[in-house]
């Protein structure tokens, strides 16, 4: 009898240690990568260089979050793709809409922004068009100095370009999420000084999220390759600034 009953009780452990190995437990911990892209797995250089190399295949991306440059801080929510963009920019204050097409670019913005340098010249003045540009498109000229400043802000290539570069020796950090994606963060110099990225582990290798270096902002990068519609505004809801555009306040 008590032979048959240590069978029981080892066949029984048997079967709760083939259980537990199954799911993972017995002490033993849960691979991060199972089941991903299995980029997690690699060197960060080489994390890096096929996150480049899916971003310079992608058609398009939605790009959100606060950008520092020149001792300014914009708001961005944009979508863009290689022939041009559409979205609304805010700095100090100041929220205004763009929109190219091709290479038309198009400005939409409240009375306030083409009021605010309180300019005299062309048409009655600054002050006096206010009215008549409030929430109306206009189409910024490419001679205008502004043209290539605002037009940067609708280009895809230029603005991933500019903001994905990592600053000094790179190094794998942490697993995580981004919007419920699992994710591989990536990390250039000391304490992430130089900037990160994290890193989808599902589908091909998006960047989700950067963290500019030096405290430059924080980027949101989502809606890869999801289509969307660019067409310029209907001719009546365009109208002539006829001076140089403005700059932002």
């Amino acid at each position: 009898m008590r032979t048959r009953n240590r069978a029981v009780v080892a066949a029984m452990c048997a079967g709760l240690a083939a259980t537990l190995a199954a799911c993972g437990g017995g002490g033993g911990e849960k691979d991060p990568d199972a089941g991903t892209n299995g980029v997690g797995k690699l060197p960060a250089t080489k994390i890096e260089s096929k996150t480049r190399q899916a971003v310079v295949g992608a058609s398009s991306v939605r790009l959100s979050g606060t950008l520092v440059t020149q001792g300014a801080t914009y708001k961005l929510n944009m979508r863009l793709k290689a022939d041009g963009g559409t979205g609304q920019v805010s700095t100090k204050g100041s929220s205004f809409e763009l929109l190219r097409v091709g290479k038309e670019l198009y400005l939409k913005a409240g009375a306030g922004f083409w009021s605010h340098d309180g300019g005299d010249e062309g048409h009655g003045g600054a002050a006096d068009a206010a009215g008549k540009l409030d929430d109306k498109y206009v189409k910024v000229p490419s001679g205008d100095p502004s043209y290539q400043r605002l037009s940067g802000f609708t280009d895809m290539k230029l603005l991933l370009d500019g903001l994905l570069g990592l600053h000094g020796k790179v190094a794998t950090g942490d697993h995580g999420q981004v919007d419920g994606v699992r994710t591989i963060r990536i990390s250039a110099g000391k304490a992430g000084e130089g900037g990160s990225l994290d890193v989808s582990l599902e589908g091909r290798p998006y960047p989700l999220r950067l963290q500019r270096a030096g405290g430059a902002g924080v980027i949101q990068l989502a809606d890869w390759n999801k289509g969307f519609k660019l067409a310029a505004p209907e001719k009546g809801h365009v109208l002539d600034y006829g001076q140089q555009i403005p700059e932002a306040p």
